[in-house]
């Protein structure tokens, strides 16, 4: 199984920054981020990605929406803006559901 929040984030393994924490959904500072400002946001259960999630758990899609919206209002106020990412399919290297909130180097001229 190639799932990095499972086995290091989740379980305790890896050290991270939390941002946010609800019962299901975590936030936290990227362990190794590729921008300034680069936030993770996971659901606490294994999810493969945002097609199964739909299909699984609207009520927790619903929370997963709030947490990123407060973290977006968070980065926003303080950089001005941000991005929002997911992949799906073999573009998603770590099979679980996870968006990128991140602010660029070019973003912050």
């Amino acid at each position: 199984m190639n799932d990095f929040y499972c086995e290091k984030v989740l379980s305790g393994q890896l050290p991270i920054k939390k941002v946010i924490e609800t019962d299901n959904i975590l936030a936290f500072h990227h362990t190794k981020p590729l921008w300034p400002v680069h936030i993770v946001v996971i659901t606490k259960h294994h999810t493969e990605s945002l097609l199964s999630f739909l299909n699984e758990n609207s009520v927790n899609l619903t929370e997963m929406m709030n947490v990123i919206q407060q973290v977006v209002e968070q980065i926003t106020k303080e950089y001005g803006g941000c991005r929002l990412t997911t992949n799906f399919g073999k573009f998603q290297t770590t099979k679980h559901l996870h968006w990128h909130i991140y602010v660029s180097e070019e973003m912050m001229l």
